[in-house]
């Protein structure tokens, strides 16, 4: 068995902007997924049901976008239609609970991380993958397989950041994880980026889920309740059986990080 773990990012990494409220955070989603299961089962369930309500076609395929969802905006100007809505928000929920992933967020608050270290300021994505890879390595050896890791394409300069923090890490390694256990556990030292264009899965399934993960979490830690019903229901999901956890059924520190 090969697993994937495909990546979102909720947020920016700047820790210039960390000031700013609405810049403040940085989030990292991941989705761990069996390859063969996604080619047999994810996949084709994902696109019967885009067929069904945006007639996707395999030549101009619809990528389920959470932005471009929640506005209703192409291709999903039919969800203005409240009862098509309805029916859909209903089918990709009961979707995202019957497939088989497992999910862990890490978190960081940036203003907090750079008052709290005034001379070690590391870089904040840089800080959230490392704590999501650690986690990754961990399954990975419990399951005895390995995989790889896959995020989203952001652009040349995004994507040239991203592969070499992933390397980074991988070849130095943590304070928690060495640089064998890395290379062991993982099928390739290099980062896969791809564009959103591609169709892929677990890519789709981590937009959908990364920005109500993050939200549930930041509420809780300013302890409000989240108001986006759409979201809490995507997070009941995660809760009841999709957050990474202990044996003993914890979910904090395991599935969901808080930085710093």
């Amino acid at each position: 068995m090969k697993l994937r773990l495909y990546v979102d990012e909720v947020g920016n990494p700047d820790l210039g902007s960390s000031e700013d409220k609405n810049h403040r955070y940085l989030s990292l989603t991941g989705v761990l997924m069996d390859l063969a299961y996604v080619e047999e089962v994810a996949f084709p369930q994902i696109e019967a049901l885009k067929r069904k309500h945006f007639e996707s076609h395999p030549d101009d395929p619809v990528i389920l976008h959470r932005k471009e969802l929640v506005s209703k905006k192409y291709p999903f100007e039919r969800l203005k239609d409240s009862a098509r809505a309805s029916a859909f928000n209903s089918e990709i929920l009961e979707l995202l609970e019957r497939l088989q992933y497992t999910v862990v967020t890490v978190a960081i608050d940036k203003m907090e991380h750079k008052n709290r270290y005034s001379v070690w300021r590391f870089d904040p994505y840089h800080y959230c993958l490392r704590v999501m890879l650690e986690r990754f390595v961990a399954i990975l050896e419990a399951k005895g397989c390995r995989g790889d890791v896959m995020a989203e394409s952001r652009g040349g300069k995004e994507d040239r950041r991203l592969k070499e923090s992933f390397e980074k890490l991988v070849l130095s390694g943590t304070d928690y994880v060495e640089p064998q256990r890395f290379l062991s556990a993982l099928t390739s030292r290099q980062l896969k980026v791809k564009p959103k264009a591609n169709n892929i899965s677990g890519l789709q399934i981590a937009d959908l889920l990364a920005h109500p993960s993050f939200r549930s979490m930041l509420a809780e830690k300013e302890g409000e309740a989240m108001t986006a019903p759409f979201g809490i229901q995507i997070v009941r999901i995660l809760n009841r059986s999709k957050y990474h956890r202990s044996k003993a059924g914890k979910v904090d520190g395991y599935g969901r990080k808080w930085l710093p």
